[in-house]
């Protein structure tokens, strides 16, 4: 028995060191979880787990069906870390129900409960099992008889030999509930052994049972019979929360009977739910309150049905919805703790004392979940846990009690050293020690007893209450507090100010958007005090820093702590009010802001009715902001519209007292919103909300098609073309076009209707069709209403045969290694039957097929072209063709022409400069050709000022030229060789610096290459010639 000067102790030296949390008595950090242990096991030592926190800290024990276990006798038991290892686990005596339990000097707990149950399973007993005979048609139970075991348990059935086992479908089902095999309806296919195989689903362990013969009888077939049910589940089915609840129905008949399931209520299977082997097992995963019921398995065939039934009924663990917490109670105080758990049945509660049953008795009250002890002793404090129990299951909750037992103690807190009031108000100085039980109080005004009156009291926690006070108030005050284990006391003082009084009040005001105010506070106040000054906006306090772009704190001494509001919004109209705190009172003043502006945005928009050009609008007001609205503006919008466009009304002009319109001068059978925008003297407001979506009435279509044209096409037809009328003219739905031709001169007109509204091209073919023949065409439009007028009559011409004849004279020169020049004379083709529109040249290379021949185009009546990009010293094929719009006429014949050699690949080499009186002399090396080159008939030499890009060229059949320059500038300059075959490979850029002396020299190694260059003005050149070629 714990002697009380030792809780004394340890309850005060807890108090002293409550802040810091270290002593406290056991916490279970993980407790032990029930173990099916398999007998087979190698490992051959079962674990159950206990963890625990708690200072000092705590030894740990452990129970076996209530009774604590000895370590100490069975040397198979062991306790390491908290952890009870069982050695060598034995069925017999181990298996149980075990409870950690750890214990420190605050007090003993026990942990939930954990069973130790052996999973094992045992060989068949028998070794042969008897013949089953039976009709072919007849139903089938074959038993399994599973050998002793523990643990669940999986069955399977093999057919005749391994692996072949027997497939379940909705003739052959195996109960896994009592492993025997159903067969609905036998067949000459199902004779032979069966042998039911049994796993352990702890262990992994298989056995197999004897096997069963199954054989025919020869006295004739079964004929049909309705369902018999075989396996079927019970009548009642405890079913746990969360869990996965699965049914088992299966009927034997002839024909092979169908099951199906469904609830007794009427209610609907759960969707959740999923069946199994042809319906033979309803699965309910999660099981919850509301899958509950009566449910119904029906087996049916054509000879009838048979019904089972049988109640789900729900069960829970306990589970805890209210736990009890850590409780710090004064001595001689109540301490009331209350736990609450939810379950299935509803949960009994008891409570244990460290680890003991507590029972009610004086001042201990249990009522279920309830605990109450009043007038608390040392003697209470330990170690308290509520248990909530029903026949599923057991849980606890655990938590401390600790008796605090000191005299009072003003460390942690003192009075406050200064408090301030102001005259006439009224101040509570406060008188709050630590202390238990709890103190009696007095106070002292300097060294004098304070006795109470009306005006200064005592409150019941101590703290001293004086009111309307005076400048005689101020002193010393001192608070003794009193129990039987000690007295202390602590002293602050009370200094008594003058009052803050509002001196000029912020007043109501009405403004108009846009300007700015100042909104006047001022007060007097005693100067020894700090002041604060602060805004309310409606209810709200204003930021400063983040609404500065229109409130600011102005005045520019302590007593004043003006408003400025700058360029005022609608938004800014409401309450403000100014407030003013000092260390000893607060104070506020108020006023309305009015703010006139824009009106807001009308309400309600209305299509009342619509017709195909006209809407009646209606809406109601928005606020007028403070300024009567003199006008309404009607605006609309259609998918064909660049947002809101303002539409005609009547009235003309709507005034701020009509509601109501007439939209005019919309499309037919088009979508209309509608928006109403307000204004007044003040502005314009912002616009409603859009009206529903509308669309105007179906109307005949007015506008015709644009543009109509055509011609072209293929031989014999006529092509007929127009720009489509946009969908917001067509006033209507099935809109299409009625599409009306003639031969020119004629009077009847042929019809035809294009039924599409994108159409914007009509075809008319006709073998009979004359050829590059003109005809009046006109383009008509109708929809659903009827029909609209025709477009202006315009002439187009059917479809031109290709051309006839081929281009005559066809003749072909080389011009350089790369280009050739074609030319030929034009056909005579009947005008009537088409035009020439240009002709198209083909040409191959010698060594390419012609069908790979590459083609030049020319437009109008131009007869020559010339082929670039072609390969020097190379033989090409070319013939001409006449086109139009019908396609290509027959080919000319076929001409070739070998291109010029290239031309010469040497650059001019040893390139010299000399300079001489604003003249430069160029000389170079001559160049040679190569066999394969064109011979050089000349070069070509390209100079530039430095600063500019047109470049100036001047030829030679020299090897050397003389340029003059009349001006100071750079020059660049390159040469390069000309031939038959064209231009040659240049030199490099030479670079002429501006010429600054008399003379100079240079040489083309020594240049650079050049940057950007500009155009030359007049340069005098004259050439002179220094060798021949």
């Amino acid at each position: 028995m714990r002697l009380l000067w030792e809780l004394l102790v340890l309850q005060s030296l807890m108090a002293c060191l409550a802040d810091d949390n270290t002593l406290h008595g056991p916490v279970f950090l993980q407790e032990p979880n029930s173990v099916i242990f398999p007998l087979d096991s190698e490992e051959k030592k079962v674990k159950l787990n206990c963890e625990v926190k708690g200072n000092p800290i705590p030894t740990i024990g452990w129970k076996l069906n209530g009774t604590g276990i000895d370590v100490g006798m069975d040397y198979r038991y062991s306790v390491v870390e908290g952890n009870l290892l069982i050695n060598n686990p034995n069925k017999t005596q181990d298996t149980g129900t075990y409870q950690c339990v750890a214990t420190n000097p605050f007090g003993t707990i026990v942990s939930r409960e954990a069973k130790l149950q052996f999973a094992y399973l045992e060989n068949f007993k028998t070794r042969t099992r008897s013949t089953v005979s039976v009709r072919q048609g007849q139903g089938m139970v074959l038993l399994c008889g599973p050998p002793p075991h523990s643990g669940e348990l999986l069955y399977a059935w093999i057919f005749n030999e391994y692996p072949s086992f027997v497939h379940q479908d909705n003739r052959r089902f195996v109960s896994q509930e009592t492993g025997n095999l159903y067969i609905a309806k036998v067949e000459a296919s199902d004779v032979g052994n069966y042998t039911c195989v049994v796993t352990n689903a702890v262990t992994n362990s298989r056995v197999l049972g004897p096997p069963t013969p199954l054989v025919l009888r020869n006295d004739g077939v079964m004929g049909e019979y309705e369902p018999k049910i075989e396996v079927q589940f019970p009548e009642t089915v405890p079913s746990a929360k969360g869990t996965t609840v699965k049914l088992e129905c299966f009927a034997l008949g002839n024909p092979v009977p169908t099951i199906s399931w469904r609830r007794a209520d009427g209610k609907q299977i759960p969707r959740k739910a999923r069946r199994h082997r042809s319906s033979g097992v309803l699965e309910i995963p999660n099981f919850q309150q509301e899958d509950a019921g009566l449910y119904e398995c029906v087996a049916e065939n054509v000879r009838g049905k048979n019904v089972a039934r049988g109640q789900l009924t729900f069960y829970a663990q306990p589970n805890w919805v209210q736990k009890i917490s850590d409780a710090h109670v004064a001595i001689e105080e109540t301490v009331v703790w209350e736990c609450r758990a939810s379950g299935r049945p509803k949960p009994s509660y008891s409570w244990l004392k460290d680890g003991e049953a507590l029972l009610p008795q004086g001042r201990i009250q249990i009522e279920q979940g309830s605990l109450t002890i009043t007038n608390v002793s040392l003697s209470d404090a330990g170690m308290y846990q509520c248990v909530a129990e029903n026949r599923h299951g057991i849980i606890f909750a655990s938590a401390e009690l600790s008796v605090i037992a000191v005299g009072p103690d003003f460390s942690k807190t003192l009075l406050k050293k200064l408090t301030l009031v102001k005259v006439g108000g009224e101040v509570i100085i406060e008188c709050k020690p630590k202390a238990s039980p709890r103190p009696t109080y007095s106070w002292k005004k300097g060294k004098d007893i304070l006795r109470e009156n009306e005006r200064v009291t005592v409150l019941d926690d101590g703290s001293l209450r004086i009111v309307n006070v005076t400048k005689s108030d101020a002193g010393s005050y001192t608070c003794i507090a009193t129990n039987h284990f000690g007295t202390a006391s602590s002293t602050g003082s009370l200094l008594v100010k003058d009052p803050t009084r509002v001196m000029v009040s912020p007043f109501s005001m009405d403004v108009t958007v846009g300007e700015s105010i100042v909104l006047p506070c001022q007060v007097s106040h005693d100067h020894s005090l700090d002041i604060m000054f602060s805004w309310s906006f409606n209810g709200h306090l204003i930021d400063f820093e983040k609404d500065g772009d229109h409130f600011e704190r102005v005045g520019g001494q302590d007593s004043a702590g003006d408003l400025m509001i700058r360029s005022i919004q609608l938004k800014h109209a409401g309450k403000y009010v100014c407030m003013v705190q000092t260390s000893v009172d607060k104070l506020s003043a108020a006023a309305d802001l009015i703010v006139r502006g824009p009106p807001g945005p009308p309400e309600a928009v209305t299509v009342d009715e619509i017709t195909d050009t006209t809407a009646q609008l209606s809406w109601r007001p928005g606020a007028d902001n403070h300024s009567p609205i003199t006008m309404y503006v009607v605006q609309a919008r259609t998918p064909f519209s660049v947002g809101w466009q303002a539409v005609s009304t009547v009235p003309e002009i709507v005034d701020g007292r009509t509601f109501t319109a007439t939209v005019v001068g919309l499309n037919p059978w088009v979508e209309y919103e509608f928006r109403v925008v307000a204004a007044n003297l003040i502005g314009i407001g912002e616009p409603s909300r859009p009206s529903e979506k509308r669309r105007t009435e179906e109307a005949l279509p007015e506008v015709t098609p644009a543009n109509v044209s055509g011609g072209g096409g293929s031989k014999s037809e006529l092509v007929i073309t127009w720009e489509t009328v946009p969908e917001e003219l067509q006033n209507g739905g099935g809109f299409g076009y009625v599409v009306a031709f003639r031969p020119f001169g004629t009077v009847s007109w042929m019809q035809t209707v294009v039924a599409s509204p994108d159409a914007s091209r009509y075809v008319f073919r006709n073998e009979t069709l004359p050829p590059f023949s003109p005809y009046e065409v006109k383009v008509g439009v109708y929809n659903n209403k009827g029909e609209g007028s025709f477009s202006p009559v315009t002439v187009v011409y059917s479809a031109e045969e290709e051309p006839t004849r081929a281009p005559a004279s066809v003749f072909a020169r080389s011009l350089s290694a790369s280009d050739v020049e074609i030319s030929w004379a034009s056909p005579r083709e009947n005008p009537n039957k088409g035009r020439i529109q240009g002709y198209e040249v083909r040409y191959w290379r010698h060594d390419e097929k012609e069908e790979n021949a590459k083609k030049v185009r020319t437009v109008g009546n131009q007869t020559s072209t010339k082929v670039t990009n072609l390969r020097g010293n190379a033989l090409y094929y070319l013939a001409v063709k006449a086109y139009n719009t019908a396609g290509t006429g027959p080919s000319s014949a076929t001409v070739n022409v070998t291109t010029k050699k290239p031309p010469p690949s040497q650059p001019p080499g040893n390139i010299i400069w000399n300079s001489s009186d604003s003249k430069i002399i160029l000389n170079w090396d001559q160049v040679k050709a190569l066999d394969n080159e064109s011979e050089v008939k000349g070069y070509k030499v390209l100079y530039r000022w430095n600063r500019q890009s047109s470049t100036s060229v001047i030829e030679t059949n020299k090897t050397s030229v003389e340029l003059s320059l009349p001006f100071d500038e750079d020059y660049i300059i390159e040469i390069k060789p000309f031939s038959d075959g064209g231009d040659g490979s240049s030199s490099e850029q030479i670079r002429i610096p501006k010429i600054s002396n008399a003379y100079a020299r240079g040489s083309g190694s020594s240049t650079s290459n050049a940057c950007t260059l500009s155009a030359i003005s007049t340069i005098m050149i004259s050439l002179t010639a220094r060798s021949s070629l």
